[in-house]
């Protein structure tokens, strides 16, 4: 580490503090030339999670305009707000589990939809034609038949269901 005051690069670390709740850590630092003392931080430098639109652009996967997404499939409906923020992060974690930081904007849907249709079956159906961009009425209707044809086996496992 360079001195910001002579330049010299032998130091050596004085003390060192966990800031940000173990997201950094901050360091102070003596110089071995000009005897000063300065600050440093260090923390790690991660690359940006990306989502892969339909149409092949890609863009920072923002948990936020995930979560809106969410919040307005669950608009006037009992799903609490912890809920779907746990949908956010299990999105967040299938990424960050990945080599390749990157996400297409189907798998995000899939998870997505699987998650909506354990909580409420009506904020699922509203993301479900957001997500699957249903045309006409006929793709509604064939969606809400899947859902109420669907049937919860003992081991809660479900059958019935063609898609994921």
């Amino acid at each position: 580490m360079k001195c910001p005051f002579c330049g010299d690069v032998e130091n050596r670390v004085v003390d060192s503090r966990d800031v940000r709740e173990g997201q950094e850590i901050r360091r102070r630092r003596e110089c071995a030339a000009c005897e000063r003392r300065f600050t440093t931080y260090e923390r790690v430098d991660e690359v940006p999670l990306t989502v892969v639109k339909r149409d092949g652009q890609r863009e920072r996967f923002d948990r936020e305009k995930l979560l809106n997404g969410l919040l307005r499939a669950c608009e006037k409906r009992p799903v609490p707000r912890a809920e779907l923020v746990s949908v956010v992060d299990q999105v967040e974690s299938v990424i960050a589990a990945r080599e390749v930081r990157e996400i297409s904007s189907e798998e995000i849907g899939s998870v997505v939809i699987s998650e909506l249709r354990r909580l409420d079956q009506v904020a699922y159906v509203r993301f479900a034609s957001v997500y699957r961009r249903f045309e006409d009425i006929n793709q509604f209707m064939e969606e809400l038949r899947l859902l109420l044809n669907r049937r919860e086996e003992p081991d809660g496992s479900i059958s019935g269901d063609r898609r994921s």
